[in-house]
């Protein structure tokens, strides 16, 4: 059965996973370090996770669960990479799709903006978030969603 694995901490679409999860039926796992106290959400289907402070905690629970059926909503490139090497599915918050086409020019980029950045250059950050990219999202995670239960034979 397909699942969706949210990295929550900073995720801003968090409401958008859990109407598209309701319509599918799927289980949603908002796994959270505790940092950011994340709302409880009142549905047997949406389970709360919290795991221990650290930097990848979070996102190693996340890439010791998922399976090739499921789906990891992250911004977290290095996480989406670890989604896709298990067969998984991975969507960023804004809509972009993370595929085994794109992940690699992608960790490249993060690793030239981290030694930029070491070398105090000024890389200014990832832009903000706009109602453009939320409506570009839910199209996104509904043709993703839909992908994996065609991909698991799964009815919908």
């Amino acid at each position: 059965m397909t699942a969706i694995y949210i990295d929550a901490d900073a995720c801003p679409v968090r409401e958008e996973i859990y109407r598209v999860a309701g319509r599918y039926g799927l289980d949603v796992f908002v796994v959270s370090n505790g940092s950011r106290p994340i709302r409880p959400v009142q549905d047997q289907r949406i389970k709360m996770i919290t795991v221990g402070e650290g930097a990848d905690v979070a996102d190693d629970w996340i890439a010791e669960q998922i399976t090739a059926a499921d789906i990891c909503v992250t911004a977290d490139i290095p996480l989406a990479s670890r989604c896709l090497a298990k067969g998984a599915r991975a969507l960023a918050h804004n809509g972009k799709l993370w595929t085994t086409d794109n992940i690699g020019s992608a960790l490249a980029g993060r690793e030239i903006g981290r030694h930029l950045r070491e070398l105090g250059v000024a890389t200014g950050g990832p832009a903000s978030f706009a109602k453009s990219d939320r409506s570009r999202f839910l199209v996104a995670l509904d043709t993703v969603v839909s992908a994996a239960l065609r991909a698991s034979g799964a009815k919908h």
